[in-house]
Order: structure tokens, then C-alpha cells, then sequence
């Protein structure tokens, strides 16, 4: 079973309290505050890896934590930072939001992605010694990290894509050309799952990967026989290798088929639809030569009038040896191919790489030592706060009155007297005032609610 999706939620670890302590040692017995710092939350963070084939370790496993951060000690010894918990996954894999919006793509091995953050370590109480408070008996609480529910998609790192209706013959092919062991079987949707192999060029100096995805049927783009979930894994392919059944399939014309498939590409994605195609004609050793000939004619026809069409998909073969536009290759386009005995095999694996090459070179370069990461950009420490009326009762929102709350021990009357005279420096108190709150009123910050002093 190949497994390409799951949902799994995710966790920071929280950030270690801050620690209350006071320096007593002998001749020193007034020391001084010496509480040392909570440390941080351990991060999630995401990693690509070649090790891991698909997502089937996230079927039993759906929750990943990073470690808590450590209390902090006295003597200022501060607290240690939790543990990164780090999740590896395929090369390929895509990671979204709860709304289904992309937050990273890890394509190459060794790209990492921090999905949630740890959070911060509380201030020990030697933090809040000044010539006023010389002996703060309070500390901040760790904050705690970020939670999030995160789905996994993995779409298949291929160079070349085979595509065609079932039982074109595509996992025969892909057996033939490469060391992976496909099912097979004289029956359609053999297939059932996508399958990675790498073929040699027959001068066995250069290598390509290409992806079987199960055979498509007609309203795939929609999710017939699941083929929209199958074609997303041909969405990074530079080529696709559209093999047609010379046999047809349940005696359907094969022009017809092919002109299906095609159609189900632009419905899936224009993208999908302007990637280049190579076409080849199947199973030539169970019709005869006349047939397959004609086959190869009305194909060809096909493909001119989509190539004068300016059809993407087919702009290679506008294009001669010599790189001389407007020349039409036609039926020479077309390869004719037996993926039972090999024959014609040869020549489609050196044409698919000569067209891979010509792909490669339009795009830029990526240096593996140093992979480009998804970027996620995180603002900086929001200033901004203001005071909303609830229903007889008074909110104030903004992050960095939030983070106060947070950190605050409301069981220790002093930081909580701490707190009322930061709010006072801030403006948090008069806002409320002026907003008409009075003292006694109930006010909401984050998830604490108390009575406005």
C-alpha cells in the first residue's frame, strides 16, 4: 500500500517556568534574588529525507510533541531548552494549514522546515531586581508552544511520467526500463498505487526517475477512479510518456483515448496539460503492421493539428534537429513500441532523455548543499493593542499584552501587582477607563479574565 496523505497534529513543547531563589550562602546571607531562566520549548520541525518512501508511518503515528522546556534553578543556572522533535518525510512532501493553505514544500533531501516553535522560557526573578524591588519574590511561567494541525501530501519526485488508460501496458514498461518490480497482470487497474523507478539511458552514463500512476479513465480530472488524487503525482514531472493502447481498451478507439486523456489533463491543471508529452504506441506486437501504421497516421494528425494549435504540450515537435521552428515531425514523431518483448524500447529512452535534457536546461539551478526552503514569514513583536466591549464586559486584544498575561503566576500576589503596573506603563489601564470600565468590571486578555483594579 503506498500512502500519500495523512493529517497528524503537531506540538511545541512549552517553555520551563522561571525560578524564584535567593542567594544564602555562609557570610552572605543577604545575597540577593539569583532565580535563573525557564529554557525554551522544543521546536517540530520537518525534514526531507530519501530514507522515507511515503506516509504510511503517519497512519499509526499522528502526534508529534517537541519536548518541554526546563524549569530554571538557583544560582542563576538556567533551565535547559526542550528537544527539536524532528519528523522526516519523503522528498516531495507538502504540508498545510487547517484551511488548506500550503506552509512549506520540501523537494530536495536535507530541506527543513519549522512547523511550530517552541515557547519561551519564563525570566527567573533575578531578572526583575531593581534599586526599588530588591528582592522580587515572583518569576515569569513558560510560555507555551505552538499547536497546530498540519496534513501531509506528497506528490512523487519524478523526471518522466507514464500516463495512459489502464492496461496500456505502463507498469510493463516501467519493468523493463528500470529495476522496480511492478505488478502486472493481463487485467485493468493492476495498479493500484503510484511506483518509482530509475531507468539507465542505454549508453548507461545518465539516469532519469520516471512515476507509473494507476491507469485513468474518462472524468479523472473530477475524481473518477481516484485519478485526481493519482495525477497530482505528475505535477513535478519535466515529461509525460503517453502510452497508447494499439489494442484500445474494452474496444475503444485508441485516437479516441488518447484525445480523453488529454482532456483530463487540462480539466486537472493547465499546468499538467502544458508539459511536454511523448507519445508512444503499445503493444505492437499483438496487432499487425498495417494496423499499428494506421494507428501511427491518425495519431499523428491528431498531434498536428493540436502542434498548429500552439498546444504546449506538443511544442517540441515543432522544433527540427537543428532547432529550426515550424517543422512538424508527424508520423517520425511517433514511437512504436512492444513493453512485452522490448522492442522499440531503446530508442524511447534516448528520446525521453534528449527531451529531459532540453527540459533541465530551462530551469535554474538549485545547489543541493544549500536547498531553498519554503519561506514562511513570521512578524515580528506586535506593538498594537486595543480595548474591545463584550456584552457588559471588556476585552483587550493585541499580542504583546496577551504574552503578559500569559507569563503571569496569579497565585503570587506580587507578580500580579507587577503586572497592573506594567499594564499602568503601557496605557492598558487608562484605555480601559476611557472605554468606561470601572474597577470591579470583569476584563478579558487571552484566556484569564479578571476584575479590572
Amino acid at each position: 500500500m503506498f500512502y500519500d496523505r495523512a493529517k497528524i497534529e503537531i506540538r511545541a513543547g512549552k517553555g520551563g517556568n522561571g525560578c524564584v531563589s535567593f542567594r544564602r550562602e555562609k557570610f552572605v546571607p543577604k545575597g540577593g534574588p539569583d532565580g535563573g531562566d525557564g529554557g525554551d520549548g522544543g521546536d517540530v520541525i520537518f525534514a526531507a529525507s530519501n530514507r522515507i518512501r511515503d506516509l504510511m508511518y503517519f497512519q499509526r503515528q499522528r502526534h508529534f510533541r517537541g519536548e518541554n522546556g526546563k524549569p530554571g534553578q538557583g544560582a542563576n543556572k538556567h533551565g535547559r531548552r526542550g528537544e527539536e522533535k524532528l519528523v522526516l518525510v519523503p522528498p516531495g512532501t507538502q504540508l498545510l494549514d487547517a484551511a488548506g493553505d500550503l506552509v512549506a514544500d520540501l523537494t530536495l533531501d536535507g530541506q527543513r522546515f519549522t512547523a511550530a516553535r517552541g515557547g519561551k522560557g519564563g525570566r527567573g526573578n533575578a531578572r526583575f531586581s531593581s534599586s526599588t524591588r530588591r528582592a522580587p519574590r515572583f518569576a515569569e511561567l513558560g510560555l507555551a508552544g505552538e499547536e497546530r494541525t498540519i496534513s501531509l501530501e506528497l506528490k512523487l519526485l519524478a523526471d518522466a511520467g507514464l500516463l495512459g488508460f489502464p492496461n496500456a501496458g505502463k507498469s510493463s514498461l516501467l519493468r523493463m526500463i528500470s529495476h522496480a518490480r511492478p505488478k502486472v497482470a493481463d487485467y485493468p487497474f493492476t495498479t493500484v498505487a503510484p511506483m518509482l523507478g530509475t531507468v539507465e539511458e542505454p549508453e548507461h552514463r545518465n539516469q532519469f526517475t520516471v512515476a507509473d500512476i494507476p491507469g485513468l479513465l474518462e472524468g479523472a480530472s473530477d475524481g473518477v477512479g481516484l485519478g485526481d488524487q493519482f495525477l497530482v503525482h505528475l505535477e513535478r514531472t519535466r515529461l509525460l510518456i503517453h502510452l497508447v493502447d494499439a489494442t484500445g481498451y474494452y474496444g475503444k478507439d485508441p485516437v479516441d483515448n488518447f484525445l480523453t486523456i488529454n482532456k483530463e489533463l487540462s480539466g486537472f491543471s493547465p499546468e499538467l496539460a502544458a508539459k511536454w508529452q511523448l507519445v508512444i504506441v503499445n503493444k505492437i506486437d499483438l496487432v499487425d503492421a498495417e494496423t499499428a501504421a494506421a494507428l501511427v497516421v491518425k495519431l499523428a494528425a491528431a498531434i498536428e493539428v493540436r502542434c498548429r494549435a500552439h498546444d504546449p504540450a506538443f511544442a517540441w515537435l515543432l522544433e527540427d534537429a537543428a532547432g529550426e521552428p515550424d517543422a512538424v515531425h508527424g508520423e517520425a514523431a511517433i514511437l512504436r513500441i512492444s513493453a512485452a518483448t522490448g522492442a522499440g524500447v531503446q530508442n524511447m529512452t534516448r528520446l525521453s532523455y534528449s527531451l529531459l535534457q532540453r527540459a533541465w536546461l530551462t530551469e535554474p539551478v538549485v545547489d543541493a548543499a544549500e536547498p531553498e526552503g519554503h519561506i514562511t514569514y513570521r512578524p515580528g513583536a506586535d506593538d498594537h493593542w486595543e480595548v474591545i466591549q463584550e456584552e457588559g464586559r471588556y476585552r483587550v486584544v493585541g499580542s504583546v499584552v496577551e504574552r503578559m498575561i500569559a507569563r503571569t503566576d496569579w497565585e503570587n500576589e506580587e507578580a500580579v501587582g507587577f503586572l497592573q503596573e506594567r499594564l499602568e506603563r503601557l496605557g492598558v489601564s487608562d484605555a480601559l477607563r476611557t472605554a468606561g470600565a470601572a474597577p470591579g468590571e470583569d476584563v478579558i486578555i487571552g484566556e484569564v479574565e479578571f476584575e479590572l483594579w
